[in-house]
């Protein structure tokens, strides 16, 4: 079904490739490439969620960062004499999801006391661009809180602004002054022109006090114009790999730091300033402003299949700097409730606006269903009693209601080694239907094992390799791990009939707040780099099809580092080829296309190829990039891979 060969010496002679159309193939799922979105690297706040002001409801804490305090990254400006004090407060909050607000006193205003906020690494503002603000508040009596008068002052009228580093206004807006009880404020500031790295200012020219909470500065240019919405260059980044699905929440966000640290897809959804906020697994925090609602209006947005990753009623084994040994099971009482609340998901996906949780969708805007198909039931998790128990609760009540959903699985951090075989034993043993594959391994790794699903069991469960990547020298993203990453997705391909789904992994990394490398897109607040990585992804993505053809070579020595996967796709009557040519000599091959008729006289030939330590970065984004042309073909042609390259052959016939 194609052809691969390992590692060898260089090549000399020709390559014969023969792909034999008029013979069965394998089918190849609809849904192969996809992409893995997690809350890693800053990926959510600060990164494809939209929001330009961190820590905006006040609720940072030292567990997240040491340096963190619920006032983090807010501080008072007096210019002018201004004297004025800023505390935490949680004795009477928005909401009991909302626990902690800032407390502002002026008692001098001078020139106008200024409550700044700096971003994320700064705030990005173009000349002409709209950004909305909202926050709520409350008028506060001010003076000694533990004794001595106390008075209600002024009421403070709020002026937002967005200021330059040297303090040159932006743009600014009124917005009023706040009651006694909790009032949101709005209006729109139009920026006067671009910056870099602006600031967020309230201003305050009354002497008085107020509460105030879930201060926010959101572009109205966000990706579709969605409210609350995302990053549109970062957002457009994602969809033009053009991902049949998308994975989300995480990785290990999904079974978190701890059961209480658990993700809850019901604390992610309905008005922001309402959603339970907690700790990021990765050591910062998690507005979830980005929730349940906005995933899924993403994958709409972009005809991606929605997967979402729900805990297996188990916490990471490595909670708590544990070494392994952390994974604790929710209560078995308390599983019941559990179970009930991933049912509920799948009714809030699929229901129908009169179903109980199908009127929470629609009251958020989308009265039809999402079409959810896949649901992904824990991740990496340690295969132990505690684990099956609760896996196997949630399993067989998805598969009693709604057996229209494709339960997925875990076999464990690893390719190999004994988490993964208990896992494959387990699933087996309940047939589920697919099963959740990670590994992060060298180069070398991925072409020595370009036969690793040859020789699976075609009775067993269905493969979707959830997390993978070439992890080179340093962790760079060169065009060596591309390539290697390239060569198994042919492999892929060529079983496409046990391996449905795959996903790369880490999808975001913001620059300078990078957990993990190697990863697919790097970004700041300015640029958007698509790695080498990610257009072997795109091409992959973009040329498919639905039927891997048999293919044979001929003409290399057995162990040639090169990999071929031939396909034929529905849609458009195209044959694709995939030629991965993996060593450092030009290699020269003849392909055959028996059983094609009418094959045309060009085929689009798109080539990746360069040095092979070669990356892109901010100086360079496009140092490698795939170059399209045309190649003259027919029922047997020539062509000549490159040193290091993935050419990618679209061939018409009728």
């Amino acid at each position: 079904m194609g052809i691969l060969l390992g590692v060898g010496r260089a090549l000399a002679d020709v390559a014969i490739i023969k792909v034999q159309a008029d013979a069965p193939g394998r089918s190849i799922g609809p849904d192969l490439v996809g992409v893995f979105f997690e809350d890693i690297n800053y990926a959510a706040d600060g990164g494809l969620y939209a929001e330009l002001i961190q820590n905006r409801s006040f609720e940072y804490q030292a567990t997240e960062q040491k340096t963190w305090n619920p006032l983090s990254y807010w501080d008072v400006q007096t210019p002018g004499g201004g004297r004025a004090s800023l505390d935490g407060e949680a004795a009477a909050p928005l909401n009991a999801n909302n626990p902690h607000y800032a407390v502002l006193e002026v008692s001098e205003p001078g020139q106008g006391v200024g409550l700044a906020n700096p971003g994320f690494d700064g705030i990005r503002v173009e000349a002409g661009g709209r950004y909305r603000v909202s926050l709520f508040a409350r008028q506060l009596y001010v003076g000694n809180r533990w004794g001595g008068s106390a008075h209600a002052g002024h009421p403070a009228p709020l002026t937002a602004r967005l200021e330059s580093k040297s303090g040159q206004v932006l743009g600014e807006v009124a917005l009023g002054a706040p009651g006694w009880e909790w009032t949101r404020l709005t209006n729109t500031i139009t920026a006067t022109q671009s910056e870099a790295a602006a600031r967020f200012v309230l201003v305050v020219t009354n002497r008085g006090g107020m509460a105030l909470d879930e201060v926010s500065l959101f572009p109205e240019n966000t990706f579709r114009g969605r409210p609350n919405g995302l990053r549109p260059d970062l957002a457009q980044a994602i969809a033009d790999l053009h991902p049949k699905f998308i994975r989300f929440p995480g990785g290990c966000v999904a079974h978190g730091n701890g059961l209480g640290n658990l993700y809850r897809w019901k604390d992610t959804i309905g008005p922001v300033e309402e959603r339970h906020q907690q700790a990021n697994l990765w050591g910062y925090h998690q507005s979830v402003g980005l929730g349940y609602f906005e995933y899924f209006q993403f994958c709409e947005d972009i005809r991606a299949k929605p997967l979402p990753v729900v805990a297996a009623g188990v916490c990471c084994q490595n909670s708590g700097h544990t070494g392994g040994t952390g994974q604790e099971g929710l209560p078995l009482a308390a599983m019941p409730a559990y179970v009930q609340d991933i049912l509920d998901l799948i009714e809030w996906a699929n229901g129908p606006a009169t179903s109980a949780w199908g009127a929470k969708r629609a009251a958020a805007g989308h009265p039809e269903p999402f079409h959810l198909q896949y649901l992904g039931v824990g991740n990496e998790d340690a295969q132990t009693e505690v684990f099956r128990t609760r896996f196997k609760m949630i399993y067989e009540a998805v598969k009693a209601q709604h057996p229209e959903i494709t339960v997925i699985g875990t076999v464990g951090p690893f390719p190999d080694g004994p988490d993964y075989d208990a896992g494959w034993q387990f699933a087996n043993e309940l047939h589920v239907p697919m099963v959740d594959e990670h590994y992060y391994e060298k180069p070398e790794w991925f072409w020595d094992h370009l036969n690793r699903y040859d020789g699976y069991d075609r009775s067993w469960s269905q493969v979707y390799l959830g997390e993978y990547a070439a992890h080179d020298a340093g962790r760079a993203n060169t065009l060596r791990s591309a390539l290697a990453e390239a060569a198994h997705l042919t492999a892929l391909e060529r079983n496409g009939d046990v391996v449905r789904l795959a996903s790369y992994a880490p999808l975001l990394a913001k620059q300078g707040r990078t957990q993990w490398r190697p990863d697919l897109i790097y970004f700041d607040n300015q640029q958007v780099l698509r790695t080498v990585n990610y257009f072997v992804q795109q091409l992959f993505s973009l040329n498919q099809g639905d039927v891997c053809l048999p293919t044979t070579c001929s003409g290399v020595p057995a162990g040639a580092r090169l990999a071929i996967s031939s396909v034929s796709e529905r849609r458009s009557g195209d044959l694709i080829m995939k030629l991965v040519n993996g060593q450092a000599t030009l290699q020269p091959v003849r392909v055959s296309l028996a059983g094609v008729n009418n094959v045309g006289s060009e085929a689009i030939q798109t080539v990746l190829t360069g040095d092979p330590a070669a990356v892109n970065d901010f100086n360079q984004p496009l140092r490698v990039e795939p170059v399209t042309s045309r190649l003259k073909v027919g029922p047997v042609f020539d062509c000549e891979l490159p040193a290091h390259s993935l050419t990618v052959l679209r061939v018409k016939t009728r």
